[in-house]
């Protein structure tokens, strides 16, 4: 079998016992990413050492071992998977340790529970965790299947002495020497929820709370013209076998990632006695990390509460696998499908290599689903930097390169999908203008795709995508000569009168962006209703933004990621971890990792697809307001900002992520935005000499007043 990028080393037990270890060690180093550390090289050192010593028995010699496994697309990897006799072993490895600690054991078992619930080729097979604490002195004594019926043993423990004793008792009692073909391709089965996970993640999404985090303010919105726009197009390409893919606008905050999870749920069950649907499933897609963290952990901790409420005994880790079925990280999608393609590229074609995928007689070899929503789809990655990304190597810890790839991102989603040899559908949800990433494609890459390599596939797009936020306008161009497009209005999310405001915000935001001459007739329609007041000092909008929060609505500081000199305002960055943005956006009030501390200020990347109740948006001197309009800058964290002038098509796209960025934060609150637009330091002082200097000259007053200046021109109400 070829190598394939969900291990980093694999081979018969009888041929690892007698391989030499700096070998084995080489082929670890060589198919990981990057530099290993010399703390993870140690623990392959000691982990090969002990293995080759514990696995010299004929005992063992049968199976197959599997070094640093990758679960498909769940983003986990475990230490060691020995598959003996029809038995799946997980080892995790804590070198050097002595103790036993119940957050180690539950991390073993949550790998048995994932590979039974996610991989299709251990569905049926007996699981047996296995914690080894390398110093440990005792080891478990009784080995004993799960009480939940599952063919799951309930974790063991063991030091490195005891190993071998643990592992000789579990092929004694649960082997069968019997031969099995799916063991044979364990390695690359298909990612493939089981029934029980389905229906727990339906029962979890049924009782959700994510309105409370995607909806907002649009209480009375129905959302179901969209939805079942959508699940007609789904039914209509099952039907008659062909593929389809619907374009979603909306205006933000109207709900286009609810209908996503919507349909993703809703696709998955029958309506008439709730049973899952076989395999006909949906699974909702982000690339954005930020949002599906706070997504998963808002559902799972939803559920778990609900179930303790009831007295029901439930971890928050099976919580979040269940949710977990149904909202993914895109690029664990688009890496499942990599793994299956023939590499190098040749003639510029994508293919299949059948030894590293397994052809279903449905799906073919594309994935289970055969829905994909695509959340923020206009964040897909143009070609040039999705090529540069495989030819270095692609997903962290495991060397996925491909030295020529010919394809975006979009074409290739589009690709995986139409692997399948039935019927699929793509729903694809698109923000304007909300591109804010070097290397972000926008839809126009999208529909470029579906002209050029995929006529066959059938187009239902919004009409509202043909405004200029999409595709400089220029989507209805793109799509003149192709005859498989339908228009319709139910596919943009238009809001009701109670959240009237959202649409008008959003209608003011972009005049303000592109300094149009209506923005103060917009702004008067709507802002008795929605409040947008501009400061120049950061107390005065704490104290604005404290004062207007009521109970549990949600208050936070927000800057661009350009932003650099908010320090002297008492503004820490949010730091870019997906736990710290959960902890922003989730943690109640009393927490101090709470957005509401307004200590913290996220950006763009971290607050796309979600909001606040209220909010500040703290602009800095990187975008500025000067000569009738706007000038863009870097800091060059030093001294000094940098204008970026659009003289070459990457400065041109690094200026409209700039100005997106904006867009996208100027849209964030629910209910009110206080901008603040700093004065600036004035001070000057004098050298020894008596020359006279700026005693900050990153922040001079000239680098905002404009701005300031400009948006209270708008008819901004100063506090």
């Amino acid at each position: 079998m070829k190598k394939s990028p969900r291990y980093l080393y694999t081979n018969d037990i009888s041929n690892f016992t007698t391989a030499d270890k700096n070998a084995v060690l080489g082929e670890l180093c060589s198919n990981y990413h990057g530099d290993a550390l010399t703390t993870t090289r140690d623990a392959w050192i000691a982990e090969i050492d002990i293995l080759q010593r514990v696995l010299s028995s004929e005992t063992f010699h049968s199976g197959k071992i599997v070094f640093e496994y990758d679960i498909p697309r769940l983003g986990k990897r475990i230490d060691v998977v020995l598959l003996i006799n029809n038995i799946i072993i997980c080892l995790e490895f804590k070198v050097g340790e002595k103790n036993i600690l119940q957050a180690d054991i539950e991390q073993v078992l949550d790998y048995a529970l994932d590979l039974k619930n996610f991989h299709l080729f251990s569905h049926d097979k007996t699981i047996v965790p296995i914690l080894v604490a390398t110093e440990h002195k005792k080891s478990s004594s009784v080995l004993q299947s799960s009480i939940y019926d599952d063919a799951i043993v309930n974790p063991l423990t063991t030091g490195n002495n005891g190993l071998y004793n643990i592992l000789e008792k579990t092929v004694t009692k649960y082997g069968n020497p019997s031969s099995d073909e799916s063991l044979d391709n364990w390695v690359i089965s298909p990612y493939s929820p089981t029934p029980t996970i389905i229906e727990a993640a339906r029962a979890l999404y049924e009782n959700h709370s994510v309105e409370n985090i995607t909806r907002h303010e649009a209480d009375n919105i129905s959302t179901d013209t969209t939805t079942n726009y959508i699940l007609k197009v789904i039914n209509d390409s099952k039907l008659h076998n062909k593929k389809s893919i619907c374009f979603v606008t909306g205006v933000p905050g109207a709900g286009k990632t609810l209908v996503g999870l919507d349909v993703a749920v809703k696709q998955s069950y029958k309506d008439d006695n709730n049973d899952t649907l076989n395999d006909e499933g949906a699974v909702y897609l982000s690339g954005n990390g930020p949002l599906v963290a706070v997504l998963t952990e808002a559902l799972a901790l939803n559920n778990y509460n609900k179930c303790r409420e009831r007295g029901i005994k439930k971890k928050l880790t099976d919580s979040r696998r269940e949710v977990s079925k149904f909202i993914q990280i895109i690029h664990r999608y688009r890496d499942n499908m990599l793994a299956k393609i023939k590499n190098p590229v040749n003639n510029g074609q994508l293919e299949i290599d059948p030894d590293k995928a397994i052809k279903n007689h449905k799906a073919g070899y594309g994935e289970v689903e055969h829905v994909a929503i695509f959340d923020e789809a206009q964040r897909s990655w143009t070609h040039e930097r999705l090529a540069n990304y495989l030819k270095r190597g692609g997903t962290y810890g495991n060397k996925l390169k491909v030295s020529n790839f010919p394809v975006s991102e979009a074409a290739f989603l589009i690709w995986s999908l139409d692997q399948r040899e039935d019927w699929a559908t793509i729903v694809c949800l698109v923000g304007g203008g909300q591109e804010i990433n070097t290397g972000e494609a926008g839809i126009a890459e999208w529909i470029s795709a579906l002209n050029e390599k995929f006529q066959k596939w059938e187009i239902h797009i919004s009409g509202k995508l043909t405004d200029p936020e999409y595709a400089e306008g220029k989507v209805k161009e793109l799509l003149n000569n192709n005859p498989n497009v339908t228009y319709s209005d139910d596919l943009h999310l238009s809001v009701s009168i109670r959240s009237f405001r959202a649409e008008k915000l959003s209608a003011f935001v972009h005049a303000l962006l592109s300094i149009s001459p209506n923005a103060n007739e917009i702004l008067s329609e709507f802002q008795d209703r929605y409040p947008i007041v501009l400061t120049r000092n950061m107390d005065t909008a704490r104290r604005w933004l404290r004062d207007k929060a009521r109970g549990t609505e949600r208050t936070g500081v927000l800057v661009t990621k350009e932003a650099a000199r908010f320090k002297p305002q008492a503004v820490h960055l949010l730091p870019a971890n997906d736990d710290n943005t959960v902890h922003w956006f989730l943690a109640d009030i009393q927490d101090s990792r709470s957005s509401n501390y307004l200590e913290d200020a996220a950006t763009e990347i971290q607050v796309q697809g979600l909001e606040l109740d209220y909010a500040c948006l703290l602009w800095d001197a990187d975008m500025r307001y000067e000569d009738g309009k706007w000038h863009f800058y870097s800091f060059n964290g030093k001294k000094d900002w940098i204008e970026q002038k659009g003289i070459t098509p990457t400065k041109q796209d690094k200026i409209k992520y700039m100005l997106n960025a904006y867009r996208v934060l100027l849209t964030r609150a629910r209910k009110g935005l206080v901008i603040c637009v700093p004065e600036g330091n004035a001070n000057k002082s004098y050298d020894n000499v008596g020359k006279e200097f700026w005693e900050d000259p990153t922040r001079l007053p000239a680098f905002y007043d404009s701005t300031y200046l400009y948006l209270k021109s708008l008819g901004l109400q100063e506090i």
